[in-house]
C-alpha cells in the first residue's frame, strides 16, 4: 500500500485560475463559459466544446496548444498527456510537485466540467455494437479522476448542479472552498463509477456472461426518502438507466411525496397489472394483491378487485392498465387510497384525483412488458443476490392435466389467470380465483396448508359482503406457486369450494395429492413450472 506523502495541508479557498471544459452536451454551456471568463478564468477546451466557446466570442485555447500535439486517432488521444493530467494531478504547495510543475511548463487547472460520451444513451437508443464501442469515454474519466483525487486544489464537475455550484462560489466569494471541493469529488468519483458499471454490465451482456466474475450496480439518486421502511430507518430512492414504464420513470401529478413502501408496492402492483390484455385493475397493500379482477373496462376491472378484499384495499395501491376517465376516478377516490399508478389519465380523472391532496397519481406513458429481459438484486449481508426477472408466461397447451377429470374451458382459464396471480403473490401463495377475479388470496405463509386457509377465510368474507350465501371461491380454480407436498393444502382447497387446481406438480407425494384431487371430484393441472416469490 503506497503510504501517504507528507503534503502541506490543503488550503481552504483556490481562486481559479484556468478551467478545462469538455461536453457532449452542451446544454448551460453558455451562461457557466460566460461567468467564468468574467470572473477572469482562462477557458481551456477540446474539439466541439471550444468551437462552442469560440462562438460566443469568448477567449479559449484548445488543449492541443497546452500539450503540443494535436487532437489524434479520431478524437481517441487528446487529453491523455502529461501537461493535462500534471495540471489536475499537482500539489501545488509541495515543493517537489511545484518543481516538476515549473521544469516541464505545466499550468494548474482549478476547475474541471466534463459530461463524458453518452455511452447509456448511445445504448439505450439500440446503437450497434461498434457504435457504442467507440462511445466509451477513455480520456474524460481519467480527467474526472485525477481532479477528483487532487480535490485539495481543483473543482471537478461532472454535471449541471454541480458546476453552478462551482460558479456561484466563484461569482460570489471569488473562490471554490475545501468543503465543495470535497462534496464535488465524491459526486464525481460517483459519476465514473456509474459509467464503468454501465459499460461492464453492456458488455458482459454481448458476449452473453450472465455472472460475471465482478458485477457492478449503480443508479441515480431520484429522492431521498423521509424515512425507510420504518421511520427510524434511512430512506433513498435511486433510479437505472432501464427504461422500463413504471414508479421509477412515472410522473408524480399531485399529492405527498411517495416512501419507501408506497413505491415497493407501486412496482408490485404495476408488474402484476401488466400481465393482463383485457382492462385490468390490480390493488396491493403491503407488497402483496389483495385483489386482482379484469373487466370489460376499468370501471367493472376495479369495482371486482376492490370486492375481493375491501378491508385491506383501504389505504392500498391501485394499478391499472388502461389510462382512466374521470368516471374511473370517481370509483377509485371513493375510499382512501395512497397512490393510483397508470398508463395515463384524461383531464376529467386528474380533476377528480386533485380533490384529493394527499392521494398521489403516477403516469407511466406506458407499461412494463412481462416478456422482457431483466435482472431483480436483493441484497444480503456481505453481497447481493441477482437473478433474472421471472418471464414465465403459461397458455393451455403447457398444461399437463394429471386427474381422472378433465378441466372445463372455463375452468383453464381461471386456472391460468389464478396461476399468473400466483407468480407476483409471496410465497407460499395461494391464489383462488373464478371469471377473471380473485376470490381469496393467501400469502407469506410458513406453510401451503395455512395460505390456503387465509385464502379460504378471505374469499367466505368476501362473499359475505357480497350478500352471497356461499363463499367467493365457490367454483374457483386453485393456484399454487409451488408443489403441494402434502394433500392438506389441496383438500383446504377443495373445502373451500375450489373445482380445479393448478400447481407446477414434482412433490414426492404427488401420487398420493393427485389421488386426493381424484377423490374430491377436482381437476387438477401440473405446470412443471415454479414461480416462487419472497
Amino acid at each position: 500500500m503506497p503510504a501517504a506523502p507528507d503534503f502541506p495541508p490543503a488550503p481552504d479557498r483556490v481562486t481559479p485560475k484556468r478551467a478545462l471544459i469538455s461536453l457532449s452536451d452542451k446544454a448551460g454551456l453558455e451562461s457557466v463559459a460566460r461567468a467564468l471568463s468574467a470572473a477572469g478564468v482562462e477557458l481551456i477546451s477540446t474539439g466541439g466544446t471550444r468551437a462552442a466557446i469560440e462562438k460566443l466570442g469568448l477567449p479559449v485555447r484548445d488543449v492541443a496548444d497546452l500539450t503540443g500535439f494535436p487532437e489524434m486517432m479520431d478524437g481517441r488521444v487528446k487529453t491523455l498527456h502529461p501537461i493535462v493530467h500534471g495540471g489536475l494531478l499537482g500539489v501545488r504547495d509541495a515543493p517537489s510537485h511545484a518543481e516538476a510543475m515549473q521544469a516541464h511548463g505545466i499550468g494548474a487547472i482549478d476547475i474541471v466540467w466534463i459530461d463524458l460520451y453518452p455511452f447509456e444513451a448511445t445504448v439505450a437508443t439500440g446503437g450497434g455494437f461498434d457504435v457504442v464501442i467507440e462511445n466509451i469515454d477513455i480520456g474524460g474519466p481519467a480527467m474526472i479522476r485525477s481532479a477528483a483525487k487532487n480535490h485539495g486544489y481543483v473543482a471537478v464537475c461532472v454535471d449541471r448542479a454541480g458546476v453552478d455550484e462551482a460558479v456561484e462560489a466563484i461569482t460570489n466569494n471569488g473562490a471554490t472552498t475545501l468543503a465543495l471541493r470535497k462534496r464535488l469529488a465524491a459526486r464525481a468519483f460517483g459519476r465514473t463509477a456509474a459509467y464503468d458499471a454501465a459499460v461492464s454490465g453492456w458488455f458482459a451482456g454481448q458476449v452473453e456472461d450472465a455472472a460475471p466474475a465482478r458485477k457492478s450496480i449503480s443508479g441515480r439518486l431520484a429522492q431521498t426518502l423521509r424515512y425507510g421502511e420504518n421511520p427510524h430507518q434511512t430512506g433513498a430512492f435511486y433510479v437505472t438507466s432501464e427504461t422500463r414504464p413504471g414508479v421509477a420513470n412515472a410522473r408524480q401529478l399531485q399529492g405527498k411525496e411517495l416512501g419507501y413502501n408506497n413505491i415497493a408496492d407501486a412496482d408490485a402492483a404495476y408488474e402484476l397489472v401488466a400481465e393482463f390484455a383485457a382492462p385490468a385493475c390490480v390493488i396491493v397493500k403491503h407488497a402483496n394483491p389483495c385483489g386482482v379482477a379484469v373487466g370489460a373496462d376499468l370501471g367493472q376491472a376495479y369495482a371486482r378487485a376492490l370486492e375481493c378484499d375491501s378491508v385491506s384495499a383501504f389505504g392500498g395501491v391501485v394499478a391499472v392498465n388502461r389510462p382512466l376517465t374521470r368516471a374511473d376516478a370517481e370509483a377509485i377516490t371513493g375510499i382512501f387510497t395512497e397512490v393510483v399508478i397508470a398508463p395515463g389519465a384524461d383531464e376529467g380523472a386528474q380533476e377528480v384525483f386533485a380533490a384529493k391532496k394527499n392521494l398521489r397519481l403516477l403516469l407511466t406513458d406506458g407499461l412494463p412488458d412481462p416478456l422482457a429481459a431483466g435482472e431483480v438484486f436483493r441484497s444480503v449481508s456481505g453481497g447481493f443476490l441477482v437473478q433474472g426477472r421471472d418471464r414465465s408466461r403459461l397458455t393451455a397447451a403447457d398444461l399437463k392435466i394429471v386427474t381422472r377429470r378433465q378441466p372445463t374451458p372455463s375452468e383453464i382459464e381461471d386456472m391460468l389467470f389464478a396461476f399468473t396471480v400466483a407468480k407476483h403473490v409471496k410465497s407460499n401463495a395461494i391464489v383462488y380465483a373464478k371469471d377473471g377475479q380473485t376470490a381469496g388470496i393467501g400469502a407469506g405463509q410458513m406453510n401451503r396448508r395455512d395460505s390456503a386457509r387465509i385464502a379460504s377465510l378471505r374469499a367466505r368474507e368476501a362473499g359475505e359482503a357480497k350478500g352471497l350465501a356461499h363463499s367467493l371461491a365457490q367454483g374457483s380454480a386453485c393456484a399454487s406457486e409451488a408443489f403441494f407436498p402434502f394433500p392438506d393444502g389441496l383438500l383446504e382447497a377443495a373445502a373451500a369450494g375450489a373445482t380445479a387446481v393448478i400447481q407446477p406438480g414434482g412433490a414426492m407425494r404427488d401420487a398420493e395429492v393427485i389421488a386426493a384431487a381424484d377423490e374430491a371430484g377436482l381437476a387438477m393441472a401440473f405446470t412443471g413450472v415454479r414461480v416462487f416469490r419472497h
